[in-house]
């Protein structure tokens, strides 16, 4: 229940998601999981558990950062340092990797899609197209 009304109140911010917070830190998404991007380079997500779904897209992401040599990090982290990251994005079978440019009026890194969230939704749908064939 508490997913579907972050949802509906993300939705009534003109947002298209919300971050789930448990004892000051992101769990997930209300219908996600949530990453961010550091400024030095290091993809961060938080680890399995029982605050967190095992998505599928999420899976998928991680094993393609990994094959490409990116940075990846599975801790918890903050709103605070959602905000302050180089990039920010949630993943999720219907969105794929879907960047995040702002957080409650804040601009996250330069106010659009960073260059690891590009290069990982390319990287995922080239994928899933390859796999579909």
């Amino acid at each position: 229940l508490a997913q579907v009304l972050a949802k509906q109140q993300a939705r009534k911010a003109r947002a298209a998601e919300a971050f789930m917070v448990e004892d000051g830190f992101v769990t997930e998404g209300a219908s996600s999981t949530a990453f961010i991007v550091t400024k030095a380079d290091e993809i961060v997500t938080r680890p399995l558990s029982n605050a967190l779904l095992p998505g599928c897209t999420r899976q998928a992401i991680l094993a393609l950062a990994r094959e490409r040599g990116m940075k990846l990090v599975e801790r918890a982290f903050t709103i605070e340092e959602a905000c302050e990251a180089a990039e920010c994005f949630f993943t999720s079978a219907t969105a794929f990797v879907m960047p995040v440019v702002s957080l409650d009026g804040r601009t996250i890194g330069q106010g659009r899609p960073g260059p690891a969230t590009r290069r990982l939704r390319e990287l995922y749908i080239a994928a899933a197209r390859e796999e579909a064939e």
